[in-house]
């Protein structure tokens, strides 16, 4: 089973460590995502999670609350390249999509895919998150009302 626990020392080089293949650029490394979550923790609404599987760390996500909507945004999401193909990426997305809808705060999930991501593109799909028609900084925006 899939959970979300709070980067920690525990955590931290698992996190850092996580990198894509050097030929896949379509997310920030998670080095980077940390410094942005720490630039902001002043706006408290920038929330990174390691992603576990039982007891090992299998991805990293970070969240954002949109202070002009009610909706919440899958700013950064990365599987460990070593664990792809298992279904922890769709398996964190419903978690999330679960989650979101139980907290009763949020009228939908956005995020940015870029065009060439046809791993992610395809989770985001089949879980019913829709393009709202927008290009943001080369990506695709996408969608789901809850």
């Amino acid at each position: 089973m899939i959970r979300f626990k709070c980067i920690t020392e525990e955590n931290f080089d698992s996190i850092i460590q996580m990198k894509r293949p050097e030929n896949e650029r379509f997310v920030a490394s998670n080095s980077v995502s940390l410094a942005q979550a720490w630039l902001y923790r002043d706006d408290d609404d920038v929330f990174p999670f390691a992603i576990y599987k039982e007891e090992q760390v299998v991805g990293f996500m970070m969240l954002e609350e949109d202070d002009e909507a009610p909706d919440l945004i899958l700013w950064r999401m990365m599987v460990a390249p070593d664990q792809e193909g298992k279904g922890y990426g769709s398996e964190a997305v419903r978690l999330l999509i679960r989650l979101a809808r139980e907290s009763g705060k949020y009228e939908g999930i956005n995020l940015i895919c870029h065009p060439e991501n046809h791993a992610a593109r395809h989770i985001y799909d089949k879980l019913g998150f829709v393009p709202t028609g927008k290009i943001l900084y080369g990506d695709v925006e996408l969608r789901l009302v809850l």
